[in-house]
């Protein structure tokens, strides 16, 4: 199992960063709220990683928390949610907004995020609320959400030229629909706003925090 990496960020968009260590570059995918927290390339780094090994495929999962990273494998274990899904509600919601979401029995927040129906977020509730007891001493009620940190680093390295464009993209990537995506660009769009503020603007207005 590889817990944990420390290395120098070579390349990073909103869905994955490469990380060099001791010469060999990690593909590493990784959920919104942590690509908000990425250093600019150049820089050190660590994230807090989960392995998943499985016959088709091997993925490394990155998060800029311990507390995002041991969320990320409680919901693993949730049936129906896959890794996939569960980056994908980190996406939206940072670990201590989805605690919140289920402490409140919020399922409305979570039926907002792409993938999670009604059924999904009423598992999730179910089955959360006894896990998250496990994550006690990490979870801060009064600490800021990661989708909305002033600390956060500055624009990714594009894959796509104009920053609406690779903003459309990151999000039809986490599960939008092309038409949602856009929708939500545009009504936040301003000019010389980098991809980065354009989707972390367009999530909170998606899903407002809880």
């Amino acid at each position: 199992m590889i817990g944990r990496i420390r290395g120098i960020l070579i390349e990073k968009s909103p869905a994955q960063a490469l990380v060099e260590c001791d010469g060999l570059g990690y593909e590493v995918d990784i959920p919104f709220t942590t690509f908000f927290n990425l250093p600019e390339p150049g820089e050190e780094l660590v994230l807090h990683t989960h392995f998943v090994v499985r016959e088709d495929a091997q993925s490394l999962f990155g998060f800029s928390s311990r507390l995002d990273r041991d969320l990320f494998r409680l919901l693993i274990k949730v049936n129906g949610v896959g890794p996939r899904l569960a980056v994908g509600i980190l996406s939206g919601l940072d670990a201590n907004q989805f605690i919140r979401c289920v402490e409140a029995r919020d399922a409305n927040a979570l039926v907002k995020l792409p993938g999670v129906g009604k059924k999904t977020a009423e598992r999730l509730l179910i089955e959360m609320t006894d896990r998250i007891g496990q994550l006690e001493g990490q979870f801060s009620p009064g600490s800021p959400s990661a989708t909305v940190s002033p600390g956060a680093s500055g624009a990714a390295t594009a894959t796509v030229h104009h920053p609406a464009e690779e903003a459309e993209a990151a999000l039809i990537a986490l599960g939008y629909k092309p038409q949602e995506a856009s929708k939500a660009i545009s009504k936040v769009a301003e000019d010389g706003m980098s991809s980065q503020e354009l989707i972390r603007l367009a999530l909170r207005n998606m899903i407002p925090a809880s």
